[in-house]
C-alpha cells in the first residue's frame, strides 16, 4: 500500500460509500495508520491510496487514533481560521487554507456504529481535509488560483526531477 501523489485520478473522483463494515475494512483501517505513521502524517483518506471509498483515518494532537467511514459534515462554524495544510499526496507543498474553526461530523467507526463529533482546532482541520479527499478536492483547490497554479508547477517540476 502506498500513497498516490497529484495527477493521479483516484484523486479527483468522488468517493462511493461503504456498504459494509467488514473485517477487512477494519484490516484495510490498520493498515492505513501504519501508512500513516510511516509518511509522517497526521490523517490518511482511502482515496489516497488507490481506494474510491468514503472512509479516512487520522491522529491529531490529542494522540487519539480516528477511523471515519462514510463521514458526513453535518454543520461548521460561520468563524473560519487559516492555517498552513501539506498533503502525503502532494508532498513538500505547503499552504495557508481557511477553513470553519469548528464542525460537527457523522460517521461510522470501525466497529459499524455510528457516532457524533464536535471538533475544533487541528482535529476539525484534519477532518475538514480529509473529508474534502472523499470528494475528489485537494486542499491546493482551496487556495488562490495563482497560488495553486505555482504549488502544482512545483510539485510537478520536483516529480519529473525525481522520475528522471
Amino acid at each position: 500500500m502506498e500513497v498516490i501523489t497529484l495527477g493521479n485520478e483516484t484523486l479527483r473522483i468522488k468517493a462511493a460509500p461503504v456498504p459494509e463494515v467488514t473485517d477487512e475494512i477494519r484490516s484495510l483501517i490498520r493498515e492505513m495508520f501504519i501508512v500513516m505513521e510511516k509518511a509522517d502524517g497526521v490523517g490518511l483518506a482511502a482515496p489516497q491510496i488507490g481506494l474510491s471509498i468514503r472512509l479516512f483515518v487520522l491522529k491529531a494532537d490529542d494522540g487519539i487514533e480516528r477511523a471515519f467511514i462514510n463521514p458526513q459534515i453535518i454543520q461548521t462554524s460561520p468563524e473560519t481560521c487559516s492555517y498552513e495544510e501539506g498533503c502525503l499526496s502532494v508532498p513538500k507543498v505547503w499552504e495557508k487554507v481557511i477553513r470553519p474553526e469548528k464542525i460537527t461530523v457523522q460517521a461510522l467507526n470501525e466497529r459499524g456504529r455510528p457516532f457524533t463529533l464536535e471538533a475544533d482546532g487541528l482535529l476539525a482541520r484534519i477532518i475538514q481535509h480529509e473529508y474534502d479527499h472523499l470528494d475528489g478536492i485537494l486542499f491546493i483547490d482551496r487556495i488562490d488560483p495563482a497560488k495553486k497554479a505555482k504549488a502544482e508547477e512545483k510539485f510537478l517540476k520536483k516529480a519529473s526531477k525525481k522520475d528522471a
